[in-house]
């Protein structure tokens, strides 16, 4: 299978050497950084260099691929579909931007080819488990879906390192956030709704954050009295998180937040991804409620070191990927999360990257 992957950056990187390795797939890499482009050529994986951002130069591009990979900022999303579409090539993206994916869902209608979007951790493997849980209830009552990219061993005062896209995770601190409540689908205030709770001895607060939810909201419409997402972090990160969105009116200024992050915020490559979904709701006649946590740490995968957030990440990209070259997907038109299986998901060589997360982890109380 031929796979284009634009965007060369951490996760791009990540997936292009776990396709490369299985030998199933002919992978060649598009960006516009020709240094990023050179760190993969090092490792023996095709680049172009390409403006990213220009749709028609990366509809020639990729003509002739079957699948294209969109590895890229959020706010790029809806012009790389645009691309696949006009080249006639399946669509893979991890963006968590709710309104790239309702234009891509937009461009999918009359498709003959795939358009998936929110491919990832969270939009992507945490509705899948989620939507599993749900469905093993007669009458489902509420679902929360909670998950946090944390530092190991957090120093500063945001107890907090960069571990992926700071524009994704501005993106999802500033946008509103899909949820039901009373049965009714409604938007509610990213940073609200704040709460604390332990796992394994470890104190974490957890608040609104969109995109996380992807198309569940949807789907499980009618169906869920209570359903939310909120990412995990460390307690005291909301407290300050507001000060500089708020206080300090940065949430209008987000270039000038970005550059203060990056600056005084360091990335690191130990740490740790936290999943923590509860389903409560009735069965044979019960009220019961299922849990599902996993905390997957960075390891060496494939020879090469990889943090926690590229290991869910880019795996959780890969099985969907493969999942589809098996024919286990639909093979046109628009694509939600949920229609993955995850036992599927989680029996593929992809998936089991998420180690130990099986149907076994799933504990009724």
């Amino acid at each position: 299978m031929k796979v284009a992957i634009v965007g060369a950056g951490l996760i791009g990187h990540t997936i292009a050497h776990l396709l490369r390795e299985t030998g199933d797939y002919e992978v060649t890499a598009f960006d516009r950084d020709q240094p990023a482009l050179d760190k993969l050529a090092a490792q023996g994986i095709p680049t172009k260099r390409v403006d990213s951002a220009d749709p028609a130069a990366l509809r020639n591009a990729i003509q002739g691929f079957d699948a294209l990979v969109n590895a890229l900022p959020y706010y790029l999303a809806v012009n790389v579909a645009a691309a696949a579409k006009g080249a006639g090539v399946h669509y893979f993206d991890l963006t968590e931007d709710v309104r790239a994916t309702h234009a891509i869902r937009s461009l999918a209608e009359d498709a003959e080819h795939v358009f998936m979007p929110q491919c990832g951790l969270a939009p992507g493997f945490i509705g899948l488990a989620a939507h599993e849980l749900a469905n093993r209830f007669s009458e489902i009552r509420e679902v929360k879906m909670r998950v946090g990219a944390l530092p190991e061993f957090p120093t500063n005062a945001l107890k907090y390192n960069l571990t992926w896209s700071v524009d994704g995770l501005i993106n999802e601190y500033c946008q509103p956030c899909e949820a039901i409540r009373d049965s009714r689908t409604q938007w509610v205030q990213p940073l609200e709704g704040l709460e604390h709770f332990s796992l394994d001895g470890i104190e974490y607060e957890a608040f609104n954050t969109s995109g996380g939810l992807g198309t569940l909201c949807e789907t499980l419409a009618g169906r869920v009295e209570s359903l939310d997402y909120k990412s995990v972090r460390y307690p005291g990160h909301r407290a300050l998180m507001h000060f500089l969105l708020e206080d300090l009116r940065l949430a209008g200024d987000r270039d000038t937040l970005k550059s203060v992050l990056r600056r005084s915020v360091p990335s690191t490559a130990q740490d740790v991804v936290l999943v923590f979904i509860t389903v409560t709701g009735m069965r044979d006649g019960q009220l019961v409620q299922d849990v599902f946590t996993r905390k997957i740490f960075a390891k060496t995968v494939c020879g090469v070191p990889m943090s926690a957030i590229q290991i869910t990440t880019a795996g959780a990209m890969c099985a969907v990927l493969d999942l589809f070259r098996e024919k286990r997907l639909p093979q046109s038109g628009f694509v939600r999360q949920e229609q993955v299986s995850l036992r599927e998901f989680l029996g593929n060589r992809f998936g089991q990257l998420y180690e130990g997360a099986t149907l076994d982890a799933m504990a009724t109380v």
